[in-house]
Formats: structure tokens, C-alpha cells, sequence
């Protein structure tokens, strides 16, 4: 008798990924997302702090314009999600969409509180400092848990995997041209002292993000040995589009021959890679390791 292998559709393992826990995932979303509005209403935005970011232009130009930032953050998260689906495609779009479109609600919302409560003179030029330690620390643990669950926030990451994807430049210096040139443009607004605080809060936000909640470095790498390796391997390469390294290895005790495979991944996709990777086979054996710095290759 002769007994056929079933295949593994995993096109869908992302979207059983995603379905998991799908309560829990959309309740840290919320959770997430009013941390991230509450330090940029009550730290940020009355202090002139302009720490980069679709929101960092919007405190300019609601110092100069009076232009209301939840309703400048949305106009432009709604045209970068249309760029975004013409540059980088629906797979690439919709993980950004839902996280682009509530956090200018939650500028709104959270400024609503914070206004009704009294706060905002409280928390403006009382001590500039403290204001730009405690919003960098509370953003990250915000941001953190966004990243955590797979949400994106949009905005400049848009732009930045743009960039990265036509003019082959990596995501970190995408990153560091974008929001540096937001950060040197609040010189000409507010001076070199809300610049030097700005580029502190980026340190801090750096540090946190990835040190304390994602790890100690941008990238992960995966050593990974499974009995399904083709359904893994189709999983990374063809799901994912995550390059990968394939090598000959042999069991130290038993001496029987092993195959492992290996690839390096961002922070924020170590969450999703892993529970494909157990979604596709329970008992696969893997390692993850920080990759301190990655160079070459697509």
C-alpha cells in the first residue's frame, strides 16, 4: 500500500498565525496603541519634541499651522497605504493597514483625555528631561508590544521598505535617512536643544525596543532541523520571502545525518517564523541566536 504525504498549504500558516489568539492579539493592538498616543500627547507633542515620523511632522505643523496631527496623521496614512499596495503589494499592505488607521484614532482619543483631565499644562516645560526620558521609555514599551504581536503603526515604515526595496539600501539606512531628515528639520522650528532631546528619545527608543522586549539585536538567526523540511523550507523562501542556507550536518551521539537550515530574519518576524515553523512540524528542533550585524546579500 502505498501512502501519500500530505501537502501543507503554507500560503496559509501566516493567516492560522495570525487567527491565534486573535482576542488577545487585538486587545495588546489597543493596548499598545493608546501607550504609543499617550506619550506623544502628553511628552511629545506640547514639549515640540519631533522624534521623526509621520507624527513628528504633524507637531510642526500643528506649532505653526495649527493643524489638528490626528487628522494630519490619517490623510497621510491613508496615501502611504495606497503607495504601499501600488510599491509593495496587498501581502506587504494589509499587516499595516489596521495599526496605520487606528493610530491617528488614538491620537484623537488620547488627546480628548488628556485634555479633559487637565494634563497638558502639567506636562509642558515642567522638566524637559524627565518629560523625554519618561515618553521615550513608555513609547517603547508601546511600540514594543505592537511589534510583538506583528503590527505595524505605518507612516515612515512605509517610505522606509520603499526605499529599501528600489534602491537597495537597507531598512536601518532607510530609516536613518528618513526620520533623521524629520529630526534635522525640527532645528529650523524649534532649535538645536528639541533636536538634541529629539535624538535622545531615538536612542532610548532603539535601545528599549530592541534590547529589552525584541532582543538585543536587529536580526535573528535561525538554525533550524525538521522532518518536513521541503514544507518548511517553501514556508520561509516562498511565505516569508526570507532567504535561506541549507548544510549537511551529523548527530553527535547516534552519528546519523542530519540536514539544517539556516536563515536570518528582522526582530519584529522572529514571532511569526517560529510559530510557522511549529504550526508546520510540532517537533522540529531549532536555535535562535542574535545576529549582531548583517551585510551583503539580498
Amino acid at each position: 500500500m502505498i501512502f501519500f504525504k500530505k501537502k501543507i498549504d503554507t500560503k496559509q500558516i501566516l493567516e492560522m498565525i495570525n487567527r491565534k489568539n486573535r482576542v488577545k492579539r487585538y486587545s495588546i493592538l489597543f493596548i499598545g496603541l493608546f501607550i504609543l498616543t499617550l506619550s506623544y500627547n502628553l511628552f511629545f507633542l506640547p514639549n515640540d519634541i519631533v522624534y521623526g515620523g509621520i507624527s513628528g511632522i504633524a507637531i510642526i505643523l500643528n506649532k505653526e499651522l495649527a493643524i489638528d496631527p490626528a487628522v494630519f496623521i490619517m490623510i497621510c496614512s491613508i496615501l502611504l497605504l495606497i503607495l504601499s499596495y501600488v510599491m509593495l503589494g496587498k501581502e506587504k499592505t494589509k499587516d499595516t493597514i489596521l495599526g496605520s488607521l487606528l493610530f491617528p484614532v488614538f491620537v484623537k482619543i488620547t488627546a480628548v483625555i488628556i485634555s479633559f483631565l487637565g494634563l497638558t499644562e502639567r506636562f509642558q516645560h515642567s522638566d524637559l528631561l524627565l518629560m523625554v526620558i519618561c515618553g521615550a521609555v513608555i513609547h517603547a514599551f508601546g511600540y514594543g508590544l505592537l511589534l510583538k504581536e506583528g503590527f505595524s503603526t505605518g507612516g515612515t515604515d512605509i517610505i522606509n521598505q520603499i526605499v529599501e526595496k528600489y534602491f537597495h539600501i537597507s531598512l536601518g539606512s532607510a530609516m536613518l535617512m528618513t526620520d533623521g531628515l524629520i529630526v534635522l528639520s525640527g532645528l529650523f522650528f524649534f532649535g538645536p536643544i528639541s533636536v538634541m532631546y529629539a535624538i535622545l528619545v531615538l536612542y532610548i527608543l532603539s535601545v528599549l525596543v530592541d534590547r529589552v522586549i525584541l532582543g538585543i539585536s536587529e536580526s535573528k538567526m535561525f538554525y533550524i532541523i525538521t522532518t518536513k523540511e521541503d514544507d518548511v523550507k517553501e514556508f520561509i523562501m516562498d511565505t516569508m520571502n526570507i532567504g535561506l542556507t541549507v548544510f549537511d550536518a551529523e548527530g553527535g551521539f547516534i552519528l546519523n545525518p542530519k540536514r539544517v537550515l539556516m536563515c536570518v530574519i528582522s526582530s519584529k518576524d522572529y514571532f511569526k517564523l517560529k510559530e510557522g515553523i511549529l504550526k508546520i512540524d510540532e517537533n522540529a528542533f531549532f536555535i535562535v541566536t542574535d545576529s549582531y550585524q548583517v551585510l551583503g546579500g539580498y
